[in-house]
């Protein structure tokens, strides 16, 4: 099956209208604080407002009261969670059925995949893989090891999807999708011409490369 795509880092109306238009099913807005493309719930909001896709939200380590406030003021449908998020928040969050919980996790290895199968598989929606870098959780283009991670994808357990991000190009998507399956390809940097602002001409070509000929 071909996967969905999600256009993150989201931060002005216009590109969430492209990203909507050349085919994207979810748009991610950046709501931890301190981001090169943090925006408020209200701007989020506006920018998805009306939009068919679904809208997540990025947010690290949050609480689940600042949690439960930001995803309605934003009018979320997918709460991602890029910190160090204990299993317990994720169940709670989960058992009140109003939002897709999706727990980003950044491995370096296929052991640290499965210690994070084995720690999360059981209380979230999806599994999201993400490059580790020193530098910030989330959206600096860096790559967890396709290949390694690759060999063991089916240790993820029955109605967990997958989503891979982390150093996704319009040149590349299509070699991360034949390797690894995923359910959701998720792309940030690797479509902009700077932090927060996006390439149309990129999202264009990183869509039409995840749907293939």
């Amino acid at each position: 099956m071909t996967p969905e795509v999600k256009i993150c880092g989201i931060t002005s109306r216009g590109d969430a209208e492209v990203a909507t238009r050349a085919g994207a099913e979810y748009l991610g807005a950046i709501l931890a604080p301190g981001g090169k493309r943090t925006v408020t719930p209200a701007a989020a909001a506006a920018c998805f407002e009306g939009l068919p896709a679904r809208r997540v939200g990025v947010f690290v380590d949050a609480g689940a009261d600042t949690l439960r406030r930001d995803a309605e003021a934003a009018g979320l449908h997918v709460l991602q969670l890029h910190g160090s998020e204990a299993p317990v928040l994720l169940r709670a969050l989960r058992a009140e059925g109003r939002w897709i919980l999706w727990k980003a996790v950044r491995p370096r290895s296929a052991e640290e995949f499965r210690e994070a199968v084995e720690r999360y598989g059981e209380v979230v929606d999806a599994l999201l893989l993400d490059g580790w870098s020193p530098d910030a959780h989330g959206g600096t283009g860096a790559r967890f090891p396709w290949e390694e991670v690759a060999q063991c994808r089916n240790l993820l357990p029955a109605g967990v999807s997958l989503v891979v991000a982390g150093g996704l190009r319009p040149d590349n998507v299509s070699r991360a999708v034949e390797l690894l399956r995923p359910d959701v390809v998720d792309v940030s940097s690797g479509v902009e011409d700077a932090p927060g602002v996006k390439s149309h001409d990129a999202v264009r070509r990183f869509v039409a490369a995840v749907r293939g000929p």
